[in-house]
């Protein structure tokens, strides 16, 4: 149905509606990398493979995964001694990685390359005795699993207002890095606002910020310059879902957070002329394929894909993975 006219026969009295979908949504390469992995591993070794925490925020791609042979734990202490155990996207600390040699586990690693990337330059920022700034959310796994990896003084600032209450040990000798589910837009404010109280600061250039972050909130926006409402397909728990809510909502929008179709208020349709639909980088497309069907249920539909950034990033799988 995506990409094309789509038409329902639910009332004839109800007015046609206009769902546009933005371009890109959905799967982004690390998130599309992470399932990957874990139904590779799964063909190569058999069920169960164990994986530490969500692969991904989503719990479609959860059950689904469940229902091939994955086991989710929280801690790699619940996994049985010599398990084929997967790190998920997010990253982890190197207390996690400890505890998986000391339980002889078989470890794949999951962890997108962006992620990865972020662990190498914060080590590389605190091996120059930099006091290391993370711009991020506290408590989102990829800023834990971050912390955990840095050796040195790291702090964790989220907002403008927070870069006043840092105390470097040296003003002149301070680092940032930043979550990757941040966008170039996200972070402008606090990296404006540390280069100000810190003129030596130094930092990653703004590339190397996540792309799949900064197309789908540029395609956000579009979408909801184009429609009366906007719906994010995503998780509750999704960071990046949860800011594409946030900024079509200040467009200003009504936008709401749709877990799936279920979640669907037909109340939010009365009035509309046009609906917006994007998703997560952990949604898959399969849950904005049921949403449009949960519309047209109601409503009878056409459906157009709007313009945007094309993704043709691929990340390689590890080693032991790639001829399976």
């Amino acid at each position: 149905m995506p990409g094309g006219a789509a038409a329902a026969q639910p009332s004839a009295t109800q007015p046609p509606l206009k769902v546009k979908l933005a371009t890109p949504r959905g799967f982004c390469a690390g998130v599309e990398r992470a399932i990957e992995i874990v139904e590779r591993a799964l063909r190569v070794y058999g069920a169960p493979v164990y994986v530490r925490h969500e692969i991904v925020h989503n719990r479609r791609v959860v059950e689904e995964l469940e229902a091939k042979g994955a086991i989710f734990v929280e801690e790699v202490d619940e996994i049985p001694q010599g398990a084929v155990t997967i790190f998920s996207a997010h990253g982890v600390a190197r207390r996690v990685e400890a505890a998986a040699a000391d339980g002889g586990l078989k470890v794949i690693d999951a962890t997108c390359p962006l992620v990865a990337k972020v662990h190498k330059q914060g080590r590389g920022y605190a091996g120059q005795d930099r006091d290391v700034v993370l711009i991020g959310h506290r408590g989102h796994p990829e800023v834990e699993g971050t912390l955990g990896q840095i050796d040195g003084r790291v702090q964790v600032v989220g907002s403008v207002a927070e870069v006043a209450e840092l105390a470097p040990r040296d003003p002149s000798r301070i680092a940032y890095v930043t979550q990757t589910t941040l966008s170039v837009d996200d972070t402008r404010g606090i990296i404006a606002a540390l280069t100000a109280r810190f003129p030596e600061i130094q930092g990653p250039d703004t590339r190397d910020i996540c792309y799949a972050t900064q197309n789908r909130q540029t395609a956000v926006r579009a979408l909801a310059a184009a429609c009366d409402l906007v719906l994010v397909v995503g998780a509750p728990n999704s960071s990046n879902s949860n800011r594409l809510r946030e900024i079509a909502a200040a467009h200003p929008r009504p936008a709401y957070l749709v877990p799936d179709a279920g979640a669907l208020d037909p109340d939010w349709l009365d009035g509309v002329d046009s609906v917006g639909i994007t998703a997560g980088a952990s949604a898959p497309e399969q849950l904005v394929r049921e949403l449009i069907e949960a519309i047209s249920a109601r409503r009878p539909v056409t459906v157009e894909l709007l313009p945007g950034a094309e993704e043709t990033v691929q990340f390689r799988l590890p080693e032991e993975l790639v001829d399976a």
